[in-house]
């Protein structure tokens, strides 16, 4: 998944992302384990694009908050 493309996914739909692949990153698990894996260059991507997608979701949450945290110190 390219950053273009995580830039353009709502928040709501970067958390099925992010479910997503940690259900196939979990998988995967078992197939090294098992010596199914054809590519273990898979894990390295699928690794990134969490990273990707949790680095997105952490910036549109923190733009939305910022008013939140902004009247929080104020008090």
């Amino acid at each position: 998944m390219k950053k273009k493309e995580v830039k353009k996914l709502s928040s709501e739909q970067s958390l099925r992302e992010i479910q997503k692949l940690k259900k196939d990153l979990f998988n995967m698990r078992f197939k090294k384990i098992n010596g199914q894996i054809q590519s273990p260059a898979e894990f390295n991507k699928i690794k990134k694009n969490i990273a990707r997608l949790y680095s997105n979701f952490g910036e549109k949450n923190d733009k939305k908050n910022t008013w939140r945290q902004s009247s929080q110190w104020q008090k």
